[in-house]
């Protein structure tokens, strides 16, 4: 199958391109700049979402999207909610719209949190749950092909780094963390910690994304959105944790220390992000939580990434 990806030069969307690859597809990088080189079996297409035409074109040479292309953040989004509910509402409707004139199945990247729209979380979190609503309604009445897949904090090696250590506009959490602890500095943790934001390793994410595009090329739609995550949580305090005592172990040094910073505007205190991990059962006996790469080990990769790529670079500047 030839499978264009949305924003496929990005975190997830890298790692979603090779394991299309390594299960025999084809891939179309759509994305609005070329950053990132083209591997054998890809190519790329110059677009931007919020472009129809551009849109229609894409799904007329392709069997199948994944659609990641989105504006993040959390409170990025609160004080300029216009560009998130721009890309993220109508962008997705141009895909699904292009989707359904061609027949073709599309897996949508939901949001772990789609429940805190009711809270106003921010234009991430509304914009992305708007999109899932047009998706159910494709589904329903317009014959559509569109499996949501609601992955929770996705982390990895490769992921991008927000300011001061890299030039990304949105913080996430195991870069945020480690990035802080192997240049020696205490890990900022926004409020006591106890709030739990579940982890879940990028390949993991890659490959249950694939998977419910394949399904829903073949049988059509799960029934229900397929949340993506570990089957036990932990604390965001725990993860500070388990990486201040690796980035420890990697170079030797004391763990460093854990700081408490004000929550931001969008964060509710005491939140639970947790994937409901008994949707994975729609793709097969296969894909269950329990298979996953486990916290520590995917912290343990992470770390190790970070420390021989990123951290040579970041001294040297």
């Amino acid at each position: 199958m030839k499978v264009a990806v949305t924003g496929g030069q990005g975190f997830i969307g890298s790692w979603i391109r090779n394991e299309l690859l390594a299960r025999g597809h084809e891939v179309v990088v759509f994305d609005r700049h070329l950053h990132s080189e083209m591997a054998n079996g890809e190519e790329f297409f110059l677009g931007d979402i919020r472009d129809e035409t551009a849109v229609v074109e894409l799904a007329a040479h392709v069997q199948g999207i994944v659609h990641l292309a989105a504006v993040l953040g959390t409170q990025e989004t609160i004080g300029n909610p216009r560009p998130s509910a721009d890309t993220n509402i109508r962008g997705s409707l141009n895909v699904f719209e292009a989707a359904d004139q061609y027949a073709i199945p599309v897996a949508y990247a939901g949001v772990g949190n789609y429940f805190m729209r009711e809270q106003g979380t921010g234009s991430y979190t509304i914009s992305k749950t708007a999109a899932e609503d047009y998706a159910r309604m494709f589904n329903a009445y317009r014959g559509g092909q569109i499996a949501i897949v609601r992955p929770v904090n996705a982390y990895g090696p490769g992921q991008s780094v927000a300011a001061p250590y890299g030039t990304s506009r949105v913080r996430k959490i195991l870069p945020a963390f480690t990035c802080r602890a192997l240049t020696g500095t205490p890990i900022e943790v926004y409020g006591d910690g106890t709030q739990i934001s579940d982890c879940v390793y990028v390949g993991d994410v890659a490959r249950v994304f694939v998977a419910a595009l394949e399904h829903t090329a073949r049988q059509g739609p799960p029934a229900e959105p397929i949340g993506v995550g570990p089957d036990s949580s932990c604390t965001v305090l725990d993860v500070a944790r388990l990486v201040a005592a690796e980035v420890a172990r990697v170079t030797g040094h004391a763990p460093v220390t854990v700081e408490h910073l004000p929550m931001r505007p969008g964060e509710v205190p005491n939140a639970v992000v947790r994937a409901d991990t008994k949707t994975l059962q729609q793709l097969g006996p296969e894909y269950t939580a329990d298979t996953f790469v486990p916290l520590d080990e995917g912290i343990r990769r992470t770390v190790g990434w970070f420390a021989e790529n990123w951290l040579p670079g970041y001294r040297a500047a």
